[in-house]
């Protein structure tokens, strides 16, 4: 994988860079703070403001549809937690109706005259009786606890009625936000939305999974002035960490798209800025890239990246893509845009 050449970052002081993507490193959290940033020089600021971007109506369509992606998931872990507490609440009842069964047999065979009986043979009757007392309560205490199985038992079957109900509707939920992201992405892209052949495989080693809240636009952007959600600083970090350390620029002023939400970063595919399109090792490096993050998607909760003419879109894949004006900025043959959700 190509590495690209470094420049101090902004507040930050410079490190060594990395040997390249096929190093795979563990780093701790405070390691972070050495990661070199790339910052955009003064002169590739306006290129970026040229590039084109996808509508906030595919945006939204993209996010509905992850949503409710997220919530069919959460219900289908929810249905395996209670077939499982069924299971064992099953065998826990099996095994209690064994023990009954057994204590019914020795009560049934001694009457209470033959226990008195056995009492005043035995020298020592209040042992005896003592004996009878807790025969008589763990039978009891069985029984109840056989009536909570039971009564459990019954809650989870109208419990698993529900939920395969609300699985169902929530399959149709899917796949109606999915009809609607796959009709937004059909706007912006060439031919009607056209499958396309996009890069999929990458030399880097995995990211690490993003853990905490990210709740708005709330970290540092440590390549522009601007800030970042704590998801999309996570991605960057975690893109320079195994090696893409070209030029990057992320937040934006903007009134669409997510640049200015502090969700989306433009990954240069040449070492100090935008240029034109990108030809040879750069393109090399911008189809490693782009595939690393489809490799990561689900890690990092990638939202869509978009890269030579090409955008890629969860579970449907690269797709032509047409949102653009012409030039290397807008076609993204200079750049890999990626989107992370809030």
């Amino acid at each position: 994988m190509n590495a690209g050449t470094s420049s101090p970052a902004r507040a930050r002081g410079p490190r060594p860079l990395l040997s390249g993507a096929k190093r795979i490193l563990s780093l701790p959290i405070v390691a972070l703070a050495g990661v070199v940033f790339l910052v955009a020089p003064a002169s590739q600021s306006s290129a970026q403001e040229e590039e084109g971007s996808i509508s906030d109506e595919l945006s939204e369509a993209v996010t509905a549809y992850l949503d409710a992606q997220d919530e069919l998931d959460a219900l289908k872990q929810e249905q395996a937690d209670l077939e499982q507490e069924l299971e064992d609440s099953e065998a826990e009842s099996a095994a209690l109706k064994v023990e009954l069964e057994e204590y019914a047999a020795i009560a049934s065979t001694t009457s209470d005259f033959q226990s008195t009986a056995a009492l005043l043979a035995s020298g020592d009757p209040q042992n005896a009786i003592a004996a009878m007392e807790m025969l008589q309560f763990l039978g009891e205490s069985r029984a109840d606890r056989l009536n909570e199985l039971i009564a459990r038992l019954q809650e989870i079957e109208a419990t698993r009625q529900t939920l395969a109900d609300n699985i169902e509707e929530q399959e149709n939920t899917t796949e109606e936000m999915e009809a609607a992201r796959d009709r937004a992405a059909r706007e912006l892209a060439a031919s009607g939305g056209d499958d396309a052949v996009g890069p999929t495989a990458s030399d880097a080693p995995p990211a690490e999974p993003f853990e905490g809240e990210s709740n708005g636009c709330t970290e540092e952007d440590p390549t522009a002035d601007g800030c970042l959600t704590p998801r999309t600083l996570h991605a960057l970090e975690q893109a320079q960490i195994v090696g893409f350390r070209r030029f990057v620029a992320c937040y934006r002023p903007s009134s669409f798209g997510e640049h200015g939400k502090g969700r989306a970063c433009d990954f240069s595919s040449e070492p100090d800025g935008f240029r034109g399109d990108a030809q040879g090792e750069d393109y090399e490096y911008g189809q490693n890239l782009a595939a690393w993050f489809v490799e990561n998607a689900d890690v990092l909760d990638v939202q869509y990246v978009i890269w030579y003419r090409q955008i890629w879109l969860p579970s449907s894949g690269w797709k032509s893509y047409s949102g653009a004006h012409g030039d290397p900025n807008s076609d993204h043959t200079n750049h890999v845009h990626l989107s992370i959700r809030s």
